[in-house]
């Protein structure tokens, strides 16, 4: 009887014990409200030498963040960081945190935490580059995550986590834009879940979609500047709708362009862009935007694309832009070189090793090249049989990446699955591959490639044009009657014959 009252003794002690353990694990997981969420770090003015952040909590409190190089803090941690303490705003419910770092050095790898210091809660440790200045470097680029529930965003993010385990030296990433779906709150904080590691691994480089920031669609605004810290170019209404800015990286530079600027795009982007892009003596210039002048998916003949198409293809052949970069059609679409919407016949081509491989460039080419690296997301598009000739004609790689599997369940298409891009530079080299993620088996393939070999800079009159309210008004008018007016003629002269035609 005595050992037996022993053993239930020692059970009842153990029982309390592991109640107990329990108890306490769950006191210190408990949520206090100042957990960071939706933390981003992007790019913010001068890439050397800055960085802007951003993050939520659901309880108000300070906004700090502390940042050390790796070096420091593998001998000490954050014990000797910099503390930087930014500003605190209300929106949806939530406190935003925005602070910006300058002083930063050029080349160098840094860690960094966001939280409070009243609460002494901290995000999990985050890491980034500063541009070194140097002219090789290479990014990754995706677009349309637009995801509605937490499964599909983690699924996008398989896509990018692959591209950062296949890409291992990229230094920046591109999000042309549609983060969200419906762009509420909890979206948001689905998309910081399922993309912290990203989010706090690379630098991100944000393009406004028509999901976050379109007065057309569903009235949210101010949506992308509240969720990323970016330093806005001059303009009339920046930031309503969405925003555009740029930055130089290496010898690149970057334009980000708001195509929710529309109806038409005002005087103001218009002319900021063009004053941004020719005031650059970088070797190369990129543009970033999200909607797509060249593709073939199910928005390429709505009005809100071609009222915008003939002012984007103007802009890039005038600024001397090499490779626009867009989304919004969840397919892949990518162009060989093209200036006034018609296919330089001229490029010449040379094969030659790089890295290694054998590498096709266009040498000195005139014109531009755009690409569409398809969704990084579960909602994907087929090709639009009704695109019309001119983007058809330009087209050197158009599918679609959607699942197409026959009665057995067997995938029929070779493309199916996320994608992701990524643009290697390298002095007068710019090279360009596609790849993507299979939804079964997460195997990466390289869809598609196109490089450029450019021995010699553009030589383009910088522009001084106005960008205020007030001196860009009458050209906004202006614009709007000019692309009506083309949108019409557009539809009359193209989109209609050839819609009939297809009839028969």
């Amino acid at each position: 009887m005595k050992k037996t009252a022993k053993r239930t003794l020692a059970l009842l002690l153990t029982i309390i014990m592991l109640f107990s353990c329990m108890s306490a694990n769950a006191a210190t997981t408990e949520k206090t409200g100042y957990e960071p969420l939706r933390i981003s770090c992007t790019m913010y003015g001068d890439a050397k030498t800055q960085r802007g952040f951003t993050w939520y909590t659901e309880n108000g409190c300070d906004a700090t963040i502390q940042i050390v190089d790796r070096a420091t803090y593998a001998a000490s941690g954050f014990d000797n960081a910099i503390t930087i303490t930014g500003e605190t705003f209300n929106w949806d419910g939530y406190f935003g945190h925005k602070v910006v770092a300058s002083d930063l050095k050029a080349g160098t790898k840094y860690k960094y935490r966001v939280g409070t210091t009243n609460k002494d809660q901290w995000s999990k440790v985050g890491t980034f580059v500063t541009d070194d200045g140097d002219d090789s470097f290479s990014f990754i680029a995706i677009a349309d995550v637009q995801a509605s529930s937490l499964e599909n965003f983690q699924e996008a993010a398989v896509v990018m986590d692959k591209a950062m385990q296949y890409t291992p030296d990229a230094e920046f990433v591109v999000n042309l834009g549609d983060f969200v779906n419906d762009c509420t709150s909890e979206e948001w904080n689905w998309y910081g879940e399922a993309f912290e590691k990203a989010n706090t691994s690379l630098t991100l480089v944000p393009v406004v979609g028509n999901h976050e920031g379109n007065i057309t669609n569903k009235l949210n605004v101010e949506w992308f500047t509240n969720t990323f810290n970016i330093l806005p170019g001059d303009g009339a209404l920046n930031g309503v709708n969405g925003a555009y800015y740029s930055y130089d990286y290496g010898d690149v530079h970057f334009t980000v362009m708001n195509s929710n600027d529309m109806y038409p795009m005002t005087e103001a982007q218009r002319n900021w862009i063009y004053n941004d892009i020719t005031a650059s003596d970088a070797h190369w210039k990129v543009l970033l935007l999200h909607r797509a002048a060249y593709s073939a998916g199910k928005n390429i003949n709505k009005p809100d694309t071609l009222a915008m198409r003939d002012t984007i293809i103007e802009i890039v052949d005038e600024t001397g832009v090499d490779l626009v970069l867009s989304g919004h059609d969840h397919m892949y679409f990518r162009t060989l070189q093209v200036a006034g919407d018609q296919v330089c016949e001229d490029t010449v081509y040379v094969t030659e090793k790089f890295n290694g491989v054998d590498t096709t460039f266009a040498v000195d080419p005139e014109g531009a090249v755009y690409a569409l690296p398809s969704t990084a997301g579960t909602k994907r598009y087929g090709v639009n049989e009704n695109t019309y000739a001119p983007i058809m004609d330009a087209a050197d790689a158009c599918f679609t990446t959607r699942s197409e599997k026959d009665e057995n369940g067997v995938e029929t298409n070779p493309y199916a699955g996320g994608c992701f891009a990524n643009v290697e530079i390298d002095g007068d080299r710019l090279i360009y591959k596609a790849y993507v993620v299979n939804d079964d088996t997460k195997k990466v393939t390289q869809v598609d490639e196109y490089a450029i070999k450019k021995t010699v800079k553009d030589d383009i009159e910088s522009t001084n044009r106005p960008t205020d309210l007030i001196g860009t008004i009458d050209g906004s008018v202006a614009n709007f009657f000019t692309e009506i007016f083309g949108l019409i003629i557009t539809y009359i002269t193209k989109i209609i014959p050839q819609l009939i035609a297809g009839l028969f």
